[in-house]
């Protein structure tokens, strides 16, 4: 259960590497599809993680079709800049699977024309092709977590300096 972060063919280690960063932090499962662009030993890779790599499950696929016959009914959404509904108006359940395409084509369209009802969009303006893999990432995991109301993350933050606090 809980939320899944599924890159298919990632090609740039830093991308994942915060993607994995953000997976560490909020706790989801970082699913890595095959072939990917860079070595898992990568050393960009592992220092745009920084020290979260303890706190990170990673699974790995050999294929995109090795992923998806091994997922046939779990919840999967699948962001991409060419479907109509977006992001924000679906229904996250408790357990979900975000799935971002590779960094120069995206996800193939006989997959999004599979899966249709399931593909989402980050709206931007008409002239820009897409945002950052990482960043869109985070939009998606984010809007989860807001759907289930930051559960098992830290509420409130605490100033350094003085023994200060936040005041309600």
């Amino acid at each position: 259960m809980g939320l899944n972060i599924v890159l298919f063919e990632p090609e740039i280690p830093q991308n994942t590497g915060n993607i994995a960063r953000t997976c560490g932090a909020i706790g989801a499962t970082l699913h890595l599809v095959h072939p990917l662009g860079f070595e898992l030993s990568d050393r960009y890779l592992k220092r745009c993680g920084l020290d979260y790599w303890h706190l990170l499950e990673i699974k790995e696929w050999p294929s995109v079709e090795n992923f998806l016959s091994f997922h046939p009914t779990s919840p999967l959404w699948f962001f991409t800049t060419k479907a109509p509904q977006l992001y924000s108006e679906v229904s996250y359940g408790e357990e979900a699977y975000l799935v971002f395409g590779k960094e120069t084509r995206g996800i193939a369209e006989s997959i999004l024309i599979n899966n249709w009802q399931q593909c989402v969009r980050i709206p931007i303006r008409g002239e820009a092709r897409s945002l950052n893999l990482s960043n869109s990432v985070a939009i998606g995991a984010f809007e989860w977590e807001r759907q289930h109301h930051f559960a098992g993350l830290k509420e409130k933050g605490e100033l350094s300096q003085g023994g200060l606090k936040w005041v309600k």
